[in-house]
């Protein structure tokens, strides 16, 4: 996935509507698009499918909220991929994280509902929400996302070319609040190279708080 688009740099992101880190994530490189030559191109990750093999040893509560709103959303989303082109993703992961995180509205199917026609897609898709007509394209979608990055992390992941021409991946950034201009700007330049450092693999500081949506709304 590294052919240029219109002359501008690809950057695939992989997201679950339903994890607000994503969210976050996603609003900054949108921010970067604004300052830096690069295009966005969306891709479906899912938590349920990342915590499968593990979903026994989660606490109760994180183990309740992929089992019983998971799926719903992601199902969703790779149902509009399939049928109408992956061109319509951003827009639908804004409508629903909008509602879903903006505004506390949750992620609820009757949030991503009011998504799906905000867009003007078909009210016909909520029809996946339990049912797994898209199932094995949605993991096909999570596991070439997650390849690049490894099981022991989540959403979202990104890919952008390297100078060689391959692909350099990483999870994250994690950051809150999401910054804007040339502090988004900042903060993309300098992933783009620590990532690129061969033999790279981590940079953490301790989370001491939520997402802060302040500037978001």
């Amino acid at each position: 996935m590294s052919e240029q688009i219109s002359g501008k740099t690809p950057v695939d992101f992989w997201f679950d509507p339903l994890c607000p880190w994503a969210w976050m994530t996603s609003r900054w490189v949108l921010e970067v698009e604004k300052v830096r030559d690069i295009e966005v191109r969306w891709h479906v990750m899912s938590l349920a499918v990342l915590n499968e093999p593990k979903i026994d040893e989660l606490p109760e509560e994180y183990r309740e909220l992929l089992q019983t709103k998971a799926w719903g959303p992601v199902r969703i989303v790779i149902a509009a991929q399939q049928e109408h082109g992956a061109e319509v993703l951003g827009d639908l992961y804004t409508a629903i994280g909008t509602r879903a995180h903006n505004l506390g509205q949750g992620i609820e199917k009757d949030v991503v509902a009011a998504a799906v026609a905000e867009v003007g897609l078909p009210e016909s898709l909520m029809d996946h929400w339990d049912s797994t007509p898209y199932d094995a394209e949605l993991r096909a979608s999570h596991k070439e996302g997650i390849d690049k990055v490894g099981q022991d992390v989540g959403t979202p992941v990104i890919a952008v070319p390297g100078a060689d021409g391959e692909q350099i991946a990483f999870f994250g950034p994690v950051v809150t609040p999401a910054p804007k201009g040339e502090e988004a700007a900042k903060l993309w330049d300098g992933t783009l190279l620590v990532a690129s450092v061969p033999g790279f693999y981590e940079l953490k500081r301790t989370r001491s708080k939520g997402p802060d949506f302040s500037n978001l709304v």
